[in-house]
């Protein structure tokens, strides 16, 4: 039923990886993927990194508004520091580290801004006189695609991951920004690709991680203030106020706290 009602992102090479030629075939079911990792390389590491998410010039000219982008470039970067830091010290960017993390959006799908909130009168609607709500309507729905790679100091491909994934009917709420499935998204991309960082492996299985969540990614996705303060200069987490706020259809920005800016000594 999920896969039914689904958007169609294919995986994009953009050429920004220092190389493709390590990457595995393609796999995946919810999010299609081609990976590559160096546990050995990566069993060292003790400091990490993130430069901020850019988009591709194709993947920007879809989505007009820099605002957008940037909802999207940092709830993807955010994720990814928090889910680091259960295994690594996070420094600001251009600070030495061990490994320095970049991404692109090499794709991005806009979300129909009016179909998502026909979906989500239907979906809010039923929920009252049902039950259970219906799923979101198949219609106008969003994707994301993204690579990414990370390297050491000597700037050697130490693990990297060419991602795509479209918004489904079932597992992902209508919110009415033409960002609103790709913001959701990009925090799906993080923890894949956060996750093979931490284990030095391969991801096997499904799409799901039902691993419980550490006590710091529990108080940044409250809003709470994060293990280590270079993952501020994403934002942070609207918490439950976002929750309930993307239950209901409210475009991200809404919720959405604003980065601090960085500090330089």
């Amino acid at each position: 039923m999920a896969i039914s009602g689904c958007t169609s992102v294919p995986l994009k090479e953009g050429g920004t990886l220092t190389s493709y030629s390590n990457l595995g075939a393609p796999k995946g079911k919810f999010s299609k993927k081609r990976l590559y990792v160096d546990g050995q390389g990566l069993a060292a590491v003790k400091t990490a990194s993130i430069v901020p998410t850019t988009f591709s010039f194709s993947a920007a000219s879809r989505i007009k508004s820099q605002a957008d982008r940037s909802l999207v470039s940092n709830a993807l970067d955010r994720a990814l520091c928090v889910a680091l830091s259960d295994r690594y010290q996070m420094v600001p960017a251009g600070q030495p580290a061990d490994l320095t993390v970049r991404s692109v959006v090499t794709d991005i799908v806009p979300t129909n801004k009016t179909m998502a909130g026909v979906a989500t009168v239907v979906t809010v609607g039923s929920s009252f006189a049902l039950p259970v709500s219906v799923p979101r309507l198949p219609y106008g729905l969003g994707g994301l695609a993204v690579e990414a790679e990370a390297a050491d100091n000597s700037g050697t491909q130490r693990a990297a991951m060419v991602w795509a994934r479209g918004a489904n009917s079932i597992q992902n709420s209508p919110r009415v920004s033409e960002v609103g499935d790709a913001y959701g998204l990009a925090t799906k991309f993080a923890g894949d690709f956060s996750k093979m960082l931490i284990t030095g492996k391969e991801p096997k299985g499904l799409d799901l991680d039902l691993s419980l969540p550490s006590r710091q990614r529990v108080q940044s996705w409250l809003g709470g203030k994060p293990k280590y303060a270079a993952c501020d200069a994403f934002g942070r987490s609207p918490g439950l106020v976002g929750a309930v706020a993307s239950k209901y259809g409210a475009p991200p920005q809404w919720t959405e706290k604003k980065p601090k800016p960085s500090v330089t000594h």
